[in-house]
């Protein structure tokens, strides 16, 4: 069974969230450290804007200040993501590794099946997402309104979002497991023609995605969320998983680069 690191950061800003991802893919890439799996929250709560994705005319950034929360930019493309109470995973492991497909979408299948296996140590029963088309068609910037291939559904509902990006051969695969939804504050994130516009999406985004929570009869913690999935991830991957802990130095890196890159505008706003 092959050892991978486990890096719980616990909640941290939007900008150091991605930050860390990215040092981690770096320390990776140069042998430092070996495969990661690393679990975080966010606080304060954070707005991801896919790496492509425009900001101007489809953010509401009044919005995203009346409620307290950051924008960031993250590395992977898609569409934005509410990162409020949720379990956030990522996972750096090299291209070259011997059980990572080449395409994207066969990685997404291995490493989601660390995904299923977390739900199944909650009791859910979840499948994953087999799209028609892989193409948005809502035209929605809103992340959790359709699952893409291997994401994790429940009922038929979106109930896990992940994204994946190859950067000078390490993949980084991140996504979303939501504990609890504010659909209002959710919504207030996005720019709509008019309110009947955005009260219809509203009203809509309770077909096409789920919460951990509104699942179970009992609400689980952001800990025991956590636990269920570590498991899971040991499980899917077939992997030991040991702690590790940033030491001083790697603290320092990742603090420079979320405040050179994932807090400046040129970052965020670019697009």
């Amino acid at each position: 069974m092959e050892t991978w690191y486990f890096v719980d950061s616990g909640h941290l800003t939007p900008s150091l969230n991605m930050a860390m991802d990215e040092k981690l893919m770096n320390w990776h890439r140069k042998g430092l450290i070996p495969p990661v799996l690393r679990f975080y929250g966010w606080k304060p709560a954070g707005l991801s804007v896919g790496y492509f994705q425009k900001v101007k005319g489809r953010i509401d950034l009044e919005g995203i200040e009346k409620n307290g929360f950051e924008l960031v930019r993250r590395q992977t493309g898609g569409r934005a993501v509410l990162h409020d109470d949720e379990l956030t995973y990522s996972v750096i492991v090299s291209e070259e590794h011997p059980r990572m497909p080449a395409s994207v979408k066969d990685a997404y299948l291995v490493l989601s099946q660390g995904l299923l296996e977390g739900f199944r140590e909650l009791h859910i029963s979840a499948d994953f997402a087999i799209p028609k088309e892989k193409l948005n068609t809502t035209g929605s910037a809103v992340c959790f309104e359709e699952p893409s291939w291997y994401e994790l559904i429940v009922d038929g509902k979106k109930a896990a979002g992940s994204a994946q990006t190859r950067k000078k051969g390490v993949i980084l695969q991140h996504g979303s497991i939501p504990i609890e939804v504010d659909e209002t504050k959710l919504f207030d994130m996005f720019i709509y023609k008019n309110e009947r516009l955005k009260e219809r999406a509203r009203h809509a985004f309770g077909d096409k995605a789920v919460s951990i929570n509104d699942i179970l009869d009992t609400p689980v913690s952001f800990e025991e969320t956590c636990d269920a999935f570590k498991k899971g991830f040991e499980k899917g991957l077939d992997i030991e998983l040991k702690p590790f802990e940033l030491n001083k130095e790697q603290w320092e890196e990742v603090q420079e680069l979320a405040k050179e890159k994932y807090s400046s505008d040129d970052w965020n706003y670019a697009r």
